[in-house]
């Protein structure tokens, strides 16, 4: 409830450290964007369940799409993501580690034309040109795509893509899942619920928000119907 609280005036970045902050031992600025996905998800099913169920809007007709579908069909089954590369292309190498979420903190005001060469520009550990060493802003744009690209695809969590299909006109698109979004929505309507329950249980007995909320699930379940008979 803190962590809700707190997260109503803050960005999903902000949102998202407090609450892995919450859940975990580690730093959470440490975590790569796949890493933070992964706790997430882990996170959601241990307050939630492992089911997930969804709505999309299809793009061609706007036909609402029902998903359904567990945790673990979109949870990526791999080893730990590397967190340094050596890429090469057309005689250009660099060695890079992968971004994490501090990264981006520190880079929250950046736009997102300027994003990927100031992520670039944080993460590039070495860069070179046949045997020489070069700056970044040496690299073609070329070489800086491939750059981008497989540091996405050494952190495969980062992106869940689902492939959806309209019922209505059977039109097929990629739709990404947001981990956090969604999450939060989860936890805004949770939290809309349980304050209900204080109002109600606070209003028939007397009890403060803190007893209220120390109470078991069940119980509290019990004492509504009680209040609502």
């Amino acid at each position: 409830m803190e962590v809700w609280e707190r997260g109503l005036g803050q960005s999903s970045l902000d949102r998202t450290l407090a609450l892995l902050g919450l859940a975990c031992t580690e730093n959470a600025e440490e975590f790569t964007v796949g890493e933070s996905d992964r706790r997430l998800l882990e996170l959601r099913e241990l307050m939630f369940g492992p089911q997930v169920k969804a709505l999309a809007h299809c793009p061609q007709c706007d036909t609402a799409l029902e998903l359904n579908f567990n945790v673990a069909d979109v949870r990526v089954r791999t080893e730990a993501s590397e967190r340094q590369l050596l890429l090469s292309d057309a005689g250009y190498e660099a060695s890079i580690r992968i971004p994490t979420l501090g990264d981006l903190k520190t880079l929250r005001e950046a736009t997102s034309d300027q994003l990927e060469k100031l992520l670039l520009g944080r993460c590039l550990l070495r860069a070179g040109h046949d045997g020489q060493a070069v700056a970044l802003e040496e690299l073609p744009e070329a070489f800086i795509h491939v750059v981008s690209e497989r540091m996405g695809e050494a952190d495969p969590q980062a992106e869940i893509r689902l492939q959806l299909e309209c019922p209505g006109c059977h039109h097929r698109w990629p739709g990404d899942f947001d981990v956090e979004s969604f999450f939060w929505a989860e936890i805004q309507a949770w939290a809309g619920r349980m304050l209900n329950e204080v109002h109600q249980l606070a209003a028939a007995y007397g009890w403060s928000e803190g007893e209220i909320l120390a109470l078991s699930p069940m119980r509290r379940h019990l004492y509504l119907n009680l209040v609502t008979d």
